[in-house]
């Protein structure tokens, strides 16, 4: 069998095709991965929030800002979920729901609901004529099965967000058949699927994608069809381990389909996908989870000022003037996290610092400005709270985040200064 890529004639799908559906499909998968592990190894029960404790997550990129709490939730015509909200003031707090590609389906706090910022929400399937309790604000989503984080700004006194944080509770309001849990492919993060995804995805596929990407969903099952000849399937083995990851791998440093100035990269969307099924997957693999661009703004900082990748040893400032500090740029609070460049996990240090925030008690420069400092060892005229270890021997990167976005962060204009290498 001649290969699509060498008979211009041929009714097999061409590789650039197999890459863009291969890179599609691993949006899903990587959901479905992570469920799995939720379910298996991490003892997870439908409609059951799990309470984590500060900085126990494991996932890309966590925030380390706030308390975490977990769940998989299942609705379905005939019942609801019941999300009773502590009342928070002057502390960021948001419970988001997120359907099986990724997307963003609704969040509950005060910015979303002014006129209910707490007490109960029910959430429900769209369309569903289910009653709910008096008093509950009624929540549509169209999804039956989500993924729930939630989100208590940790702030000056972890001991008060924590006991918020359990204060939250979910209840299933109604009979309710529990659903299967996809069991597709499973895979390492280091060694990611090869034609084998291909033979997940009509099961992948049951769950609706809500963006327009019907195209994309008729090539992954036309590579579906084609596969079925072994010839083939060795094939298109092989194209997705030549192209399609390599793809894949040189659209990271834009978080897809994003920018980069100032060797600081930002993604177009985030939460909200419409049709860029790159930058959701590519999100979805280095930073699961994430939310909408309306509660937060994510960038990612590998390239120092001259676009040369950060080097693992490498000892780096990052100054702010002082008319443009972080806070400016935040309503609720900013971070810089620095992770692993290939796997995005928290760098072990001996000092077990893992972030500079507002809380970290950053001095200024006489002038005013700010100057942070980035690496293995603290440069001798750094102050001790302006400096975040970064271990050695690792390739890494900072994420850099701005919670309540407002100002450039909000319209897309401002990017944090250069890294400037110092030793």
């Amino acid at each position: 069998m001649a290969s699509a890529h060498s008979n211009p004639t041929s009714d097999l799908l061409p590789d650039s095709a197999i890459s863009d559906a291969y890179i599609y499909l691993l949006g899903r998968l990587l959901i479905t991965r992570q469920q799995q592990v939720d379910f298996d190894e991490e003892g997870f029960v439908w409609n059951e929030l799990v309470h984590r404790k500060p900085g126990q997550v494991a996932w890309p990129n966590p925030n380390l800002d706030v308390a975490y709490s977990e769940a998989w939730v299942t609705i379905d015509e005939v019942s609801t979920l019941l999300v009773t909200v502590p009342e928070i003031t002057g502390r960021y707090y948001t419970v988001e729901f997120i359907n099986g590609w990724g997307e963003t389906l609704a969040n509950l706090n005060e910015r979303c609901h002014p006129d209910h910022p707490n007490g109960l929400f029910a959430i429900c399937f769209q369309g569903s004529d289910v009653e709910v309790p008096s008093g509950a604000l009624r929540v549509d989503v169209p999804a039956k099965t989500m993924r729930v984080l939630l989100r208590v700004e940790l702030g000056a006194n972890w001991d008060e967000a924590i006991a918020l944080q359990h204060q939250f509770n979910f209840e299933i309001w109604g009979k309710l058949q529990a659903p299967e849990i996809p069991r597709t492919v499973m895979f390492d993060m280091a060694h990611l699927p090869g034609v084998e995804a291909f033979e997940s995805a009509e099961l992948a596929m049951q769950e609706k994608d809500l963006s327009p990407l019907d195209d994309m969903q008729a090539k992954v099952r036309a590579i579906v069809s084609e596969i079925a000849d072994p010839e083939r399937r060795a094939e298109v083995d092989q194209i997705i381990r030549t192209k399609a990851q390599a793809d894949f791998a040189a659209a990271a440093p834009y978080i897809g389909r994003g920018w980069i100035r100032n060797g600081w990269a930002r993604e177009s969307c985030c939460g909200h996908w419409g049709t860029d099924w790159l930058t959701r997957t590519t999100v979805n693999y280095g930073g699961i989870w994430a939310n909408v661009m309306e509660e937060v703004v994510y960038y990612r900082g590998a390239l120092d000022k001259n676009l040369s990748w950060v080097e693992a040893d490498g000892t780096y400032s990052l100054t702010f003037p002082a008319d443009a500090l972080p806070e400016k740029f935040a309503r609720y609070f900013w971070s810089i996290i620095a992770v692993d460049r290939q796997f995005r996990h928290v760098l072990p240090n001996p000092l077990e610092r893992y972030l500079l925030n507002k809380e970290s008690g950053v001095v200024r420069s006489s002038d005013g400005s700010l100057t942070l400092y980035f690496g293995p060892a603290k440069p001798d005229d750094a102050p001790d709270a302006n400096w975040l270890p970064t271990g050695a021997g690792k390739p890494w990167s900072l994420t850099f985040r701005f919670y309540g976005p407002q100002g450039g962060v909000a319209d897309g204009t401002y990017y944090p200064p250069p890294l400037i290498r110092i030793a």
